[in-house]
């Protein structure tokens, strides 16, 4: 995993106030809370900004919570995203339940970990398949079909492409770590 201890990022996030129609996209995703600094540094080009707010799949659309939850912790984790992995798993693991348990295996286990469903250890699967080689072979397509429609597979294939493109942000950006969002686990040999 990437872990950077800079206090300042490689952009400064814009300084507020922000025009409205900005803030309302900023509000309706924080609810009350301080926007997060990828929002604000995005800010920084209207054009972006919006093309990243537009491509969210946050939604409810054809996947759960949960299932949301798994594809993009465990992406942003092989991407060594903790930025976006602690601020997702700070916001939605429990709503998810996604256990402690989950949670590490996500970060630093495997498909094969006993805490898993065979229809979360194919979500999973289906990361590392596109981590490590950027498409899904036949096999696992055929178990990914078992559980999943044709929509919820392509939404499933733009989530985790999504949640890398976060990552490549991220971690380029050297965000500093959102306060109060969660840090990775220690891996199992520590």
């Amino acid at each position: 995993m990437t872990r950077y201890k800079n206090d300042s990022a490689r952009i400064a996030p814009a300084a507020g106030p922000f025009p409205d129609d900005m803030q309302q996209a900023i509000d309706a995703i924080m609810r009350g809370r301080p926007p997060l600094a990828l929002f604000t540094t995005l800010a920084r080009d209207r054009r972006l900004f919006f093309k990243f707010f537009n491509a969210g799949l946050l939604d409810r659309g054809q996947l759960t919570i949960r299932q949301r939850e798994i594809v993009i912790d465990r992406v942003t984790a092989s991407c060594g995203a903790e930025y976006e992995w602690g601020v997702h798993v700070s916001a939605f693991a429990a709503k998810a339940g996604l256990t402690e348990e989950h949670i590490t295996s996500l970060t630093v286990g495997g498909p094969d970990d006993t805490c898993w469903s065979e229809a979360d250890r194919v979500l999973i699967r289906l990361c590392d398949s596109l981590q490590e080689k950027c498409t899904v072979d036949d096999a696992l397509w055929a178990d990914l079909t078992r559980y999943h429609s044709d929509a919820a597979l392509l939404e499933l294939l733009m989530l985790a492409g999504t949640y890398r493109t976060v990552s490549y942000l991220v971690n380029s950006l050297q965000l500093p770590l959102e306060p109060g969002a969660r840090r990775f686990p220690p891996s199992r040999g520590n």
